[in-house]
């Protein structure tokens, strides 16, 4: 496996290793101890979820106050643009947000720690995204940043937005700064 930090450094993409041959494919999707050797850092995932989306749908900017989750995702049918926005008040990279395309094809993974906000588009007609997190769903703990928040200015790759798909849920998110 490799391990490339993006713009906000504690974001990382990992890539595993694949062996391709007549017969198909091959890889590891993950190894716990490799992943805390790669992060040096101790992670103990307690849920695993499984969003499946048609295209054009946005999902998120998902975060929990109190009880944050790191996330590791990847999608193992079709592909999504993923993004993660720092949470973190103390952090120089507070505000800044960090997207990255994954797919079944590019078998990339994103590592997002807690204390970001995370969400994603789904670029193909349907997408399979699983996850891993670091702390269970805690429903009354759950907040939602708009997905088109004007301060993030984050940059979906959509040219027409009037066809997004938002949740009623998530179309009723915060703003950035009243969170």
């Amino acid at each position: 496996m490799n391990l490339k930090a993006l713009k906000i450094p504690e974001v990382k993409i990992i890539e595993p290793q694949v062996f391709e041959d007549e017969r198909g494919r091959f890889f590891e999707s993950f190894n716990h101890r490799k992943f805390e050797e790669m992060l040096n850092k101790k992670i103990n995932f307690v849920q695993d979820n499984h969003s499946i989306s048609k295209k054009n749908v946005i999902r998120g900017l998902h975060f929990q106050q109190y009880h944050p989750q790191g996330k590791l995702v990847r999608v193992v049918s079709g592909e999504i643009f993923d993004v993660a926005v720092d949470l973190r008040k103390d952090s120089k990279t507070y505000g800044q947000w960090v997207g990255e395309y994954l797919s079944a094809l590019n078998k990339k993974q994103l590592w997002i720690p807690e204390g970001f906000a995370h969400g994603f588009l789904a670029m193909s007609d349907n997408v399979d995204v699983l996850y891993k997190t670091t702390e269970y769903w805690v429903p009354h703990d759950e907040k939602c940043i708009l997905w088109n928040d004007e301060t993030l200015g984050i940059e979906w790759p959509i040219s027409e937005l009037s066809k997004t798909i938002v949740s009623r849920k998530d179309s009723m998110g915060q703003a950035f700064l009243a969170i």
